[in-house]
């Protein structure tokens, strides 16, 4: 049995600088930069994957519907239903507004629009009182959340890249 305590190596706090003869030879130096040719980018876009900004929006759209059956088939208050499609919609509708705008082109417009699909989704919220009848902030609040989520089904949705033979 060893009882002796065993050698720790030493603790490094930073690492050591470059000494000048290494900052002068070519090793130590940015990487270039070259961009794409229109072949290569039209070519790195086919491979990427892209998510159709419709897709994401008709699964919001979609999500409303879906909680308020099942609250509705559980017996759930008709109040909750419709709290839940509202919220969801809230979300969803100004949504859809944006992808409009941006498949078009939006350019660099789209903070802009952006901006729009927030604000009409703050008044959507602010108006639920009076367009829903006997409103369940709890299950608003759920059908917000369950429509934001779709962003996130939509990247499991999302094709693979493609892997070319060449």
């Amino acid at each position: 049995m060893n009882l002796r305590p065993q050698a720790r190596p030493p603790i490094m706090t930073k690492p050591p600088a470059p000494s000048s003869d290494e900052l002068a030879s070519d090793s130590w130096h940015e990487p270039s930069f070259e961009p794409l040719s229109a072949e290569q980018a039209q070519r790195l876009r086919e491979q990427l994957p892209q998510v159709s900004p419709w897709r994401v929006v008709g699964a919001q759209l979609a999500v409303g519907p879906v909680a308020a059956l099942i609250a509705w088939v559980s017996g759930a208050d008709k109040a909750i239903g419709w709290s839940l499609l509202y919220g969801a919609w809230a979300v969803a509708l100004p949504a859809g507004l944006y992808a409009r705008a941006v498949v078009r082109g939006a350019g660099a417009g789209f903070l802009l629009w952006e901006l729009v699909k927030l604000v009409l989704t703050v008044a959507l919220l602010a108006a639920a009182p009076k367009v829903v009848p006997g409103l369940n902030w709890l299950a608003l609040v759920a059908g917000v959340i369950l429509a934001t989520k779709m962003y996130w089904v939509a990247l499991a949705w999302m094709r693979r890249p493609r892997r070319t033979g060449k």
